[in-house]
């Protein structure tokens, strides 16, 4: 008994590809269980979805749910056309961004998620870094990469490379352009209108962070309808469901509910820039729903590890860069009042 399942152990370990055995995995923030608590480390929104999400959601029918979804979503599609000056053919509805991410390198020859994405897929991931004033490096477009990735407002560090930098870049590249604008709701500028110019440019979106829809996980692509029909090959038959579409289109067709939250969160950012650097953090400017703030003074782990004793989760990154930061998302002006009166006694 105990050789025989020793022996399949073994087997089964021997079942997978080499770079999945060798693979770490993403690892996303964690998740804390208690619900009385300020969490600021996954960057959700901190307000809730539209009115308008929570009667579609009440009006979910029993025939929605026996029946399979549209493959294409084309309700969202055509809303999210709408929203973003294309047609509906230049959208593809996807289960979360990181779906747009997989599906592209899938069908394709700098957050932590795309090398473990190209290493399942057995690609070979050039990391090219920002210099320190976070500037797009030059030689980005002397890869040959097939497929080129910019997250934009970056991650970690909210800093937004400009639409007339990455205009230059999609010009000079031979392959793909993915731009990742996960965190563009809360940043002055987009880059959807290179779709219109350009044929090898990828825009990602995601309804995760401005609409308030993190927990059903959607997302969609923004491209020109040759290069949307070529990775509507490669993803599954339905691969977002009937409620997630319906959800969906009543978040991103209520415009005036996203833009006030929207502005919310900015402004808070801006109050919260002020209040860290008051106490003596080093945080830059951000166009993202997040700041990024570090201290020469203060162990980082250290003011980590004492908020998580308050209750109050932030994301801290163990790697070199970023070991002495903490990335802060912006909550609720009642969760940043509690964070910076913690951050304040801790100090």
């Amino acid at each position: 008994m105990y050789a025989i399942r020793n022996t399949k152990y073994e087997l089964i370990m021997g079942y997978f590809r080499q770079n999945i055995e060798r693979a770490k995995g993403y690892e996303p923030g964690f998740q804390p269980k208690e619900i009385d608590v300020v969490k600021l480390n996954t960057n959700e929104s901190p307000y809730p979805p539209s009115p308008q999400v929570m009667k579609v959601l009440a009006e979910i029918k029993p025939e929605q749910l026996r029946r399979y979804p549209d493959p294409l979503g084309t309700a969202f599609r055509q809303a999210a056309a709408q929203v973003n000056g294309v047609e509906p053919e230049n959208i593809m509805c996807c289960n979360g961004g990181d779906e747009v991410l997989r599906i592209t390198l899938q069908a394709l020859p700098t957050y932590s998620l795309y090398p473990v994405l190209a290493n399942l897929q057995g690609c070979d991931a050039i990391e090219v870094p920002f210099d320190s004033e976070f500037n797009l490096p030059s030689k980005l477009a002397g890869t040959g990469a097939a497929l080129t990735i910019i997250c934009n407002p970056n991650a970690p560090t909210g800093s937004f490379v400009s639409v007339e930098e990455l205009t230059s870049l999609a010009d000079e590249l031979n392959g793909v352009l993915l731009i990742d604008e996960a965190y563009v709701d809360y940043a002055e500028k987009d880059c959807a209108g290179l779709v219109k110019d350009f044929d090898n440019v990828i825009i990602l979106r995601s309804m995760s962070k401005g609409y308030s829809l993190a927990g059903i996980r959607f997302g969609y692509a923004i491209a020109q309808p040759d290069l949307i029909a070529g990775l509507l090959k490669v993803k599954d038959s339905y691969n977002v469901d009937a409620v997630a579409i319906a959800v969906a289109t009543a978040a991103i067709k209520d415009q005036q509910y996203f833009r006030q939250n929207v502005e919310k969160v900015k402004a808070d950012r801006e109050e919260m820039i002020k209040q860290l650097r008051e106490m003596g953090f080093d945080v830059p400017e951000s166009q993202a729903n997040f700041v990024l703030a570090g201290s020469k003074d203060y162990k980082a782990a250290n003011i980590y590890d004492k908020l998580v004793q308050r209750n109050i989760y932030v994301r801290y990154f163990n790697v070199p860069g970023l070991n002495n930061k903490l990335r802060i998302t912006i909550g609720t002006k009642q969760q940043n009042v509690k964070l910076i009166s913690a951050l304040k006694d801790i100090l």
